[in-house]
């Protein structure tokens, strides 16, 4: 639990145990496509709550591994912040651009003001309304994927989230093929630096928009971000650019990955994908369970504004606190039986999308299009076989699939 923060021999004792030599360092991309690494997190878990990682690139990190713990700091954005970084990987003592003024980098209440204009275009009531196109996408897309036979799965289900994400910012039919091949670099892009020229085709691309629906504004993301004022002052036209291209980097990131990483969850595992095919759990239900289980969003990153307690460590003043999200959903202590599929589990608090203030945006527009792109699948494919052996990529942010070669029988 946490509570307020006192300096005590125990802690000074789990403080030492902490550094002590051998401790691994989770930030290592590769350790997340080993086999062993769910049990070498549950021992960590069990070990302790929370560890000091000595990272490479963003030096001392506390590393908090349990459901319990994971939900404090989540939960507590007055004691731990976001406005010093999110994700790890801007350096040690490096604040990232974008802070305070990106959703993702601020904390209530101003969190909430940027929150407000785009929270109609992802409400439940919202997402209702689209859930048909989003539906009817998804089976043309595996339509076509079908008739093909040999496909790459991860360029599927991505081709999904950005058709919708284009819908919502009422990007121009003669936009759009540049718009979705810019992104394919953007969040496909093969390294880091493919990647960042993505993002510096995007966000001018975005900048413009913003400048002419501030001007013309239509019923879109775009013109509500453009127009939107707070305390009677429109946002600055950077700050909105900012916040689109972080909500479009969201949309798309997590459901591709957590497409892909699922529909191969069930690939490996016949008897998962007979019961859907028989119609035994629910689609929501599955959803929310692949979502446990991937937890594509391998981390969360806080700072902490004031030393406090957190597992029986004692974090100071400015120490950087990760959420290891996955591990935390993985956590005996919250899930019964957490390394078994259980595609009806319930109830399911999953961290996958979040929790408190900064609980995901898009969560509901995210399931809807998981939901249509798993059902498309069961309803097009009688089999999915593996032609090749899947790629991971390399990231601690989102960690997924790269490759994900099949030949698909239709049904």
């Amino acid at each position: 639990m946490l509570t307020t923060a006192t300096a005590t021999a125990t802690a000074t004792a789990t403080t030492a145990l902490a550094t002590a030599p051998g401790t691994v360092d989770l930030t290592d991309p590769d350790l997340w496509a080993r086999p062993d690494t769910p049990a070498l997190i549950a021992e960590m878990r069990r070990e302790a709550p929370v560890h000091l990682t000595d990272t490479v690139d963003d030096g001392p990190v506390w590393s908090v591994l349990t459901y319990r713990e994971s939900a404090d700091v989540l939960r507590n954005a007055a004691v731990f912040s976001s406005e010093s970084g999110s994700l790890l990987g801007s350096g040690e003592g490096k604040v990232p651009v974008g802070s305070g003024r990106m959703m993702a980098l601020t904390d209530p209440p101003r969190h909430r003001d940027l929150r407000a204009p785009a929270n109609p275009f992802f409400s439940k009531g919202g997402v209702r309304g689209a859930a048909r196109s989003i539906a009817e996408r998804a089976g043309e897309l595996f339509d076509r994927a079908v008739e093909q036979g040999e496909v790459d799965l991860v360029d599927v289900v991505s081709a999904l989230p950005l058709a919708v994400m284009c819908d919502l910012l009422d990007v121009p039919e003669k936009d759009r093929d540049m718009v979705v091949r810019v992104c394919d670099v953007a969040f496909l892009g093969r390294t880091p630096e493919e990647r960042r020229a993505g993002h510096q085709q995007l966000i001018p691309y975005l900048l413009h928009q913003v400048m002419l629906r501030r001007s013309d504004p239509r019923d879109d993301l775009i013109s509500m971000m453009a127009t939107y004022k707070v305390g009677g002052r429109l946002l600055p036209i950077e700050d909105v650019v900012l916040n689109l291209d972080n909500i479009v980097v969201g949309g798309v990131q997590t459901v591709r990955h957590t497409a892909a990483m699922g529909l191969h969850t069930l690939v490996q595992r016949p008897d998962l994908w007979q019961q859907l095919q028989r119609g035994e759990v629910s689609m929501d239900s599955a959803v929310d369970e692949l979502l446990r289980w991937t937890s594509v969003g391998l981390h969360t990153l806080r700072t902490a504004t004031r030393d406090v307690e957190l597992g029986g460590r004692q974090i100071r003043r400015g120490d950087r606190v990760a959420v290891w999200v996955w591990s935390a959903d993985r956590d005996p202590e919250a899930f019964d039986q957490p390394e078994e599929i259980r595609l009806d589990r319930s109830p399911n608090k999953h961290l996958a999308l979040g929790l408190g203030a900064h609980y995901c945006i898009g969560a509901p527009l995210a399931k809807a299009e998981l939901s249509a792109l798993y059902s498309a699948t069961l309803e097009k494919a009688a089999l999915i076989e593996p032609t090749g052996p899947v790629r991971y990529n390399s990231s601690i942010i989102n960690f997924g699939l790269d490759h994900f070669p099949v030949r698909l029988t239709p049904r």
